[in-house]
């Protein structure tokens, strides 16, 4: 199946979890993919991974720091006009923390903020005028359950993925007309870098709230993949009638 055969595919958060299982997917299905994340080691798996599979020639990476305008601009910039233009913009990046809400300092706030909202927004921008140019571009943005169920001791986590949410449709309706598709995933329950050790506060936390979080269906909280392969659907011509809306993804832990 190669859905992605000839598309240009820029994918942040590239060096782990589920932004690195989508650059093998996207990759597996024909795609040319710019990946990009803060971690310069992260992405080198990432590429050895790709030269295991024997499709590291349609991969470049790139280390950039999506919370800054210039790194953003310069890097990623730089990414697009290597590819030579973008059909796709998968926005995986993202951090994950948690502290009790009154005790949440404003730096923590706007740490969260500036990586999870703004970058969301810092990227799609500059991806923007290629993806338009090609007539049918998509941006497929990380929102989370917690934008629409509680999720304890990550009210500021919450409040940037459902400022994702909202930013999804905005642009969704904004460009439709000029081709572009946007859509948000919802993932809750899954294994990756961030949920393995979310930083939970040490003294104070009530078991009970967080034992709400789990799914219901398989053995436990699910692997990046299974997430990559619903963003490989939306972000290819199966979807081609779906924009402005959220696919949640969490094992039936919200039901």
């Amino acid at each position: 199946m190669n859905r992605f055969e000839g598309r240009k595919v820029l994918i942040t958060g590239a060096g782990s979890g589920i932004g690195q299982a989508t650059v093998a997917r996207i990759l597996a299905e024909g795609g040319i993919v710019a990946a990009a994340d803060v971690s310069e080691d992260g992405l080198a798996l990432t590429r050895q991974r790709a030269e295991e599979a024997g499709v590291a020639d349609r991969l470049i990476t790139v280390v950039a720091d999506i919370s800054d305008e210039n790194s953003v601009r310069d890097a990623l910039g730089g990414a697009i006009a290597e590819l030579g233009g973008l059909q796709v913009l998968v926005n995986a990046a993202g951090i994950l923390r948690s502290s009790h809400t009154a005790e949440t300092t404003l730096d923590f706030w706007n740490t969260m903020i500036g990586v999870n909202l703004t970058g969301t927004f810092l990227v799609t921008r500059q991806a923007l005028p290629a993806l338009l140019e090609s007539g049918k571009g998509v941006v497929v943005n990380f929102s989370s359950t917690s934008a629409s169920f509680a999720h304890p001791y990550m009210a500021a986590y919450a409040a940037t993925k459902g400022g994702i949410r909202s930013f999804t449709h905005a642009i969704a309706l904004e460009y439709a007309k000029q081709g572009l598709r946007a859509v948000a995933v919802e993932p809750g329950s899954i294994a990756s870098g961030m949920t393995s050790n979310p930083g939970f506060p040490e003294e104070g936390v009530d078991p009970s709230l967080i034992g709400k979080l789990y799914p219901w269906i398989g053995e436990g909280f699910a692997p990046p993949e299974d997430v990559a392969g619903v963003v490989a659907m939306l972000a290819s011509d199966d979807a081609k009638f779906v924009t402005g809306t959220e696919i949640r993804i969490d094992g039936g832990t919200h039901m």
